[in-house]
């Protein structure tokens, strides 16, 4: 199985950590990963994107993901103010693909825009992504962690073992340096807690929260 996955949304919200995250969990699954992140003004609330490939066999291709099977939206603003470096934000994606939208609404796309995508045979799936991570980890920084979460409640990419061994190491004594800002978000959300295990064990909630209400959904 391969997936090509792009992540948008907008500066500091954790995309380049979050595709990491999960090529990291992959690797550690047995599978094999490449992750390109990709930003303009390293700035919060600038528009930002992560793309990554995950496959079973060996991942050559590198660059942009062009034709994503998955597209993860960080903020509903890349879709109401095209706050994006892909227009519009679906732009690729392949048939029978998946998109997970940072959403309280159902209603946030377009008439034309929803009509394409099934046309398509796309998946859409909501999830209130920034206020779950409030909720249950204390702060909106983990709304990239309720993100992978209601993606493998959707898809089993990687094992929910493997991604907390891999958050473990991320925020772990080692600092891991994707870009200036990337580590500087890393040592807000150490400061946030009195202990890294603290820090994973939030995270880990708001991941398997967001993955056990993807899995019910299916179910209904």
């Amino acid at each position: 199985m391969k997936f090509s996955i792009r992540m948008s949304g907008l500066g500091g919200q954790g995309m380049v950590t979050a595709a990491n995250l999960l090529g990291s969990a992959a690797v550690k699954d047995g599978k094999y990963s490449i992750v390109i992140p990709f930003f303009g003004a390293e700035k919060r609330l600038a528009p930002t994107e992560s793309y990554l490939r995950i496959s079973d066999e060996a991942v050559y291709e590198k660059g942009e993901v062009t034709y994503p099977n998955i597209i993860l939206i960080f903020h509903e603003e890349v879709i109401t103010k095209g706050k994006s470096y892909t227009m519009p934000f679906y732009e690729g994606i392949e048939r029978n693909g998946l998109v997970i939208l940072n959403s309280r609404s159902d209603d946030l796309l377009a008439e034309d825009d929803l009509q394409q995508l099934i046309e398509l045979n796309v998946q859409i799936r909501y999830i209130p992504a920034t206020q779950l991570a409030i909720e249950i980890a204390g702060t909106e920084l983990a709304t990239n962690m309720v993100m992978l979460g209601a993606l493998l409640g959707v898809l089993d990419i990687v094992t929910l073992e493997s991604l907390e061994q891999a958050i473990a190491e991320r925020f772990g004594k080692g600092k891991f340096i994707a870009s200036a800002t990337t580590a500087a978000l890393d040592d807000v959300l150490k400061r946030k807690y009195a202990k890294a295990q603290e820090l994973v064990e939030k995270n880990m909630q708001a991941i398997r929260a967001a993955y056990t209400s993807m899995k019910e959904a299916q179910l209904v």
